[in-house]
């Protein structure tokens, strides 16, 4: 049995979650997403992460197995929807670059990470969550359904490539 454990990410794993972006962005890329396909995610995005605090990994026997950012407060990206948020007033948490390594694929870490996330997060009193992702994306989306998020519509990020995402959110 392996001991799974979520914790805040350090400068010390930033190689590691290095090589598990590049493998999401391979995994993305095979299966047709033009997602993460311009360069970021990487690792000073993961530096910046760690800098604001907002940086998680979710180990398997102490090793990084899984990345994430999550930020509570505005996110600039979630202020236009082609759609509506069903609750626009409360503080929210916004689960960014969630990643797992290919080493740990199809053991739905993905779920139990997210799953801690939300926890931990609820725990600090916030009970409203965004996710966004490409619609061609089927993992992402399914992972958010699966957790009782709902598609709220479209918002736009940073990306020379195609800058829209769908957007969902839970509120608990």
């Amino acid at each position: 049995m392996s001991l799974v454990f979520m914790r805040r990410a350090k400068e010390a794993d930033v190689d590691k979650i290095g090589e598990i972006l590049a493998d999401a962005i391979h995994f993305l890329k095979e299966s047709g997403s033009p997602q993460w396909q311009s360069g970021y995610p990487n690792c000073q995005s993961v530096r910046e992460d760690i800098k604001n605090g907002v940086a998680w990994v979710l180990t398997v026997d102490k090793e990084v197995a899984a990345y994430a950012a999550v930020v509570i407060g505005r996110d600039p990206n979630y202020t236009k929807i082609a759609g509506a948020w069903k609750n626009a007033v409360d503080q929210y948490a916004t689960i960014h670059r969630i990643a797992v390594s290919d080493k740990f694929r199809g053991m739905h870490l993905s779920q139990f990470f997210l799953s801690n996330i939300i926890s931990v997060t609820y725990a600090q009193g916030i009970r409203n969550f965004r996710i966004d992702t490409y619609q061609k994306n089927k993992i992402v989306q399914h992972i958010a359904t699966s957790h009782g998020f709902e598609k709220r519509g479209i918002i736009q990020v940073d990306d020379p490539i195609d800058p829209d995402r769908w957007a969902y959110e839970l509120n608990l």
